[in-house]
């Protein structure tokens, strides 16, 4: 995806940002006590986070003690953020890419990305990441990755003759991958761009979560999602009344949306 393009599609929650923040999932305490572990950062490293979104992510580096830089692209998002996290002084949100974004000369001991890598242009950002770090600092991506379970109903099943019938033949359909395939994925960085020389080997830890959902609810956590915020209204919005209507009416108005969220991290290469 070009640059341009992935900038744009990653504003599609910019329209949304109070929806996004009440329907995303966060990340567990246990993610961030062992981002602490690896990385040995405490109350005073400096921490830039990269597309902070609504600050989701951003409470948990707070509440550590770091001060931390947060750089968010969307407007309607940074403002969110600024008011959830007004209660923190050791945080400072700026409205930005990050490919573009003035860092004034400042260097960082830890880079966190929380479900935001994906949408910097890799030819720019890892160069610009290694950059911005000090030496010896440490590269982290933060995500949750959508699985089911053998065996046990799941909403992509329940619901693709109502995706065919709104929106045929979309290739991002489909039934998320099983939790123990996705286990087996722990090398690298992930499904992102590597980058390269400019990192060293990657630590990767898996923690399960879950969120569950009546069908408004769920429909609403879609209405958050990019592959569902770029579809035309007329088809985003029959769809999604249709999906919460099966939910109610063959799910028993209940299902769950599994994650396993990851952690990865890298320490600048010299």
């Amino acid at each position: 995806m070009a640059g341009a393009d992935r900038r744009a599609l990653g504003q599609v929650f910019n329209e949304v940002p109070e929806l996004y923040d009440r329907v995303r999932p966060s990340y567990p305490d246990e993610l961030f006590a062992d981002l602490v572990t690896v990385t040995g950062m405490g109350e005073r490293s400096s921490v830039l986070e990269v597309g902070c979104g609504t600050g989701q992510a951003t409470r948990s580096l707070a509440a550590l003690g770091c001060p931390v830089t947060a750089v968010e692209q969307g407007a309607g998002m940074a403002a969110l953020a600024r008011r959830r996290l007004a209660a923190f002084r050791n945080i400072e949100v700026e409205t930005s890419t990050f490919e573009e974004w003035d860092d004034r000369g400042a260097r960082f001991d830890v880079l966190v990305a929380a479900s935001a890598w994906h949408w910097i242009d890799p030819s720019i950002g890892w160069q610009r990441a290694h950059d911005v770090l000090r030496p010896g600092g440490w590269m982290a991506l933060l995500g949750n990755v959508v699985v089911r379970r053998s065996g046990e109903p799941e909403v992509y099943a329940e619901t693709a003759d109502l995706h065919e019938r709104f929106c045929p033949g979309n290739p991002d359909w489909g039934h998320p991958p099983l939790e123990d395939d996705v286990r087996t994925t722990d090398e690298g960085w992930g499904l992102v761009d590597d980058p390269g020389g400019l990192f060293g080997p990657t630590i990767v830890r898996w923690y399960p979560t879950v969120q569950w959902f009546n069908g408004d609810g769920f429909a609403d956590h879609l209405r958050s999602l990019s592959l569902y915020r770029r579809l035309d209204r007329d088809v985003r919005e029959p769809l999604l009344d249709a999906i919460a209507e099966r939910i109610r009416t063959r799910m028993g108005d209940r299902v769950s949306r599994r994650y396993l969220s990851v952690l990865r991290v890298g320490q600048r290469a010299e």
